[in-house]
């Protein structure tokens, strides 16, 4: 399994939310380009770069961040936040993003989805995240009433290969991934599924790895590592256990 480290940018700094929450917020970084080089030299082989100020606004709003990101490590990044339309997708894919992160919009304009699963396939990843088992959508601002995993069986039915997903009442708290939940949503697909949320110890990277569901391909974690917690290092060994 894959360790993606978070560095999630809202005015121009690293920060975390706690539940989504963007009035509870922690910055850890004035600058992201330190947190995305501290752990590529701690060994990260792909960094998960979110624009949160971008989900807000619906449009990228930290393309300065991302290209020096880019820049800064050697490893591969992926890029969401407030890509709904070609040319955010193709803006961030330009700033040097290895792959991009659509949510909102692959939802809601299927002909979108359509024509960036033709453009980009293997660079695109679908986020599909829920608060309570519904999909949340707009930068985790609206619930609606659709259930995650068949949300997921649907885009995948779409040609979806790739899906991260964010169990947002535990996202941020490190009080462990909601696994149960995960384990519904690998089992509605057979693409591959990037786990998000509530990691706070080794012990929780060990109990995904130990999933049975071979299609959770990785483990983005955030807060833990900001607060050290455990290291890249040891977080790529844990995950390695499966």
């Amino acid at each position: 399994m894959i360790l993606y480290p978070a560095i999630d940018i809202r005015g121009g700094k690293a920060v975390r939310l706690l539940q989504g929450d963007y009035a509870r917020e922690t910055t850890y970084d004035a600058d992201p380009v330190d947190a995305a080089m501290r752990w590529a030299t701690e060994g990260a082989e792909f960094l998960h770069v979110v624009d949160l100020d971008g989900a807000k606004a619906g449009e990228p709003r930290n393309l300065d961040s991302i290209r020096r990101i880019a820049a800064a490590v050697e490893c591969p990044i992926q890029v969401g936040g407030g890509l709904r339309d070609e040319g955010s997708v193709a803006a961030v894919l330009d700033a040097g993003a290895e792959r991009v992160v659509i949510g909102t919009a692959a939802l809601r304009d299927p002909a979108f989805l359509e024509r960036v699963i033709e453009a980009h396939d293997e660079r695109l990843v679908v986020s599909v995240d829920a608060r309570d088992a519904k999909v949340s959508l707009s930068g985790w601002t609206e619930t609606s009433d659709v259930d995650v995993a068949d949300a997921v069986a649907d885009l995948g039915r779409r040609g979806v290969s790739r899906f991260l997903c964010t169990a947002i009442e535990v996202d941020g708290t490190m009080e462990g991934p909601a696994v149960d939940e995960l384990s519904r949503i690998a089992a509605a697909t057979k693409a591959q599924v990037i786990a998000s949320g509530g990691v706070g110890t080794l012990a929780d990277l060990k109990a995904l790895a130990a999933m049975s569901a071979l299609n959770i391909e990785g483990a983005i974690v955030g807060r833990a590592l900001y607060e050290n917690r455990f290291t890249v290092s040891q977080a790529i060994e844990a995950l390695d256990a499966r």
